[in-house]
């Protein structure tokens, strides 16, 4: 593996956390609270390594930038919104994780169900930008 690989590792530890999300959802859904905690422990490392993975890569490659073309402008809105919300659901994921670790389900409930979209849109937005950037309108 070499640093420009990194972009796509990104993008697969977006699209795991999503699916980690979704399972742990589902889990949940159905009352298997064992399951849907391991869901979300994966889902809380997968994305911490992302994060370690992104600050990384972007330290030495600084900003990238995207062509200057016809679907810029929706470009931009889509990565200004997965932007702030990246940074919102840190504090977000942690207050979430910490209640369910001290077991205090209730108040993990009322927040959990603002996380859980705002951290599915997170990764999801975050495979999208990687294949906009990197593969459908690749950086010359």
């Amino acid at each position: 593996m070499t640093f420009s690989d990194l972009p796509a590792v990104n993008a697969t530890l977006n699209g795991l956390s999503a699916l980690f999300l979704l399972a742990g959802y589902s889990f949940i859904r159905r009352k298997n609270q064992a399951a849907h905690q391991k869901c979300m422990l994966s889902d809380v490392v997968t994305s911490t390594l992302f994060l370690a993975c992104y600050i990384t890569y972007h330290v030495k490659a600084g900003r990238t930038v995207f062509p200057h073309n016809w679907f810029r402008p929706i470009y931009l809105i889509l990565l200004t919104s997965h932007t702030i919300l990246a940074v919102t659901i840190i504090p977000m994921v942690i207050i979430t994780l910490s209640r369910a670790l001290r077991q205090r389900f209730d108040l993990h409930k009322k927040i959990a169900r603002w996380t859980w979209p705002l951290w599915m849109y997170v990764s999801v937005t975050g495979v999208i930008i990687y294949l906009l950037l990197y593969k459908i309108f690749p950086q010359r």
